[in-house]
């Protein structure tokens, strides 16, 4: 289906196209069961999409921007705007099962309980237990506050010895 002025595709449709645009630093996600999305609506013949980055400073957003215009223009929509939304912040909370799924698949543990307080970024809850994604042991312990991004902790597993990332619940 090609928008034109009279119209325009369904925002459903548009939603679903979305779920080809990848998180860049997290391919096995995308950015619709990452919770980026926070609206999608027409302002005449433009689409425009709102995005709330996981946090302000998210290197990824040009690249994810550049991403959705490219997806959409594919599809017929030539008028794109990618709008980002601050407030309220993105929690982990949007994130859909089906991303839950994909980062346990890929070998990063999902977020879950607050295991890492991210508003002093030093203190750890040491009643949440983070499962190993890569052999199911909750005998894991916190290695750094900071895994391969700043959304993510590192962690080991205690019971197959493997590091893994755990992606901070917030």
């Amino acid at each position: 289906m090609v928008t034109t002025a009279t119209t325009p595709v369904a925002i459903e449709q548009v939603r679903s196209w979305l779920t080809e645009v990848a998180d860049p630093e997290i391919p096995v996600l995308s950015i619709v069961d990452l919770g980026l999305i926070r609206e999608i609506a027409w302002d005449g013949d433009t689409c425009v999409v709102t995005i709330t980055p996981t946090y302000s400073g998210c290197p990824a957003m040009e690249v994810i921007e550049s991403d959705i215009r490219g997806v959409l223009q594919a599809r017929g929509i030539s008028s794109v705007r990618v709008e980002s939304r601050l407030s309220p912040a993105w929690t982990t909370d949007w994130m859909t099962e089906k991303g839950h799924e994909a980062l346990r698949g890929y070998g990063i543990a999902p977020p879950g309980q607050k295991a890492i307080d991210i508003s002093g970024l030093t203190r750890r809850n040491p009643e949440v237990v983070v499962p190993c994604p890569l052999c199911g042991s909750g005998h894991t312990r916190l290695i750094s506050h900071f895994g391969s991004t700043a959304c993510k902790a590192l962690y080991r597993c205690n019971g197959c010895g493997e590091p893994f990332d755990y992606f901070k619940a917030h």
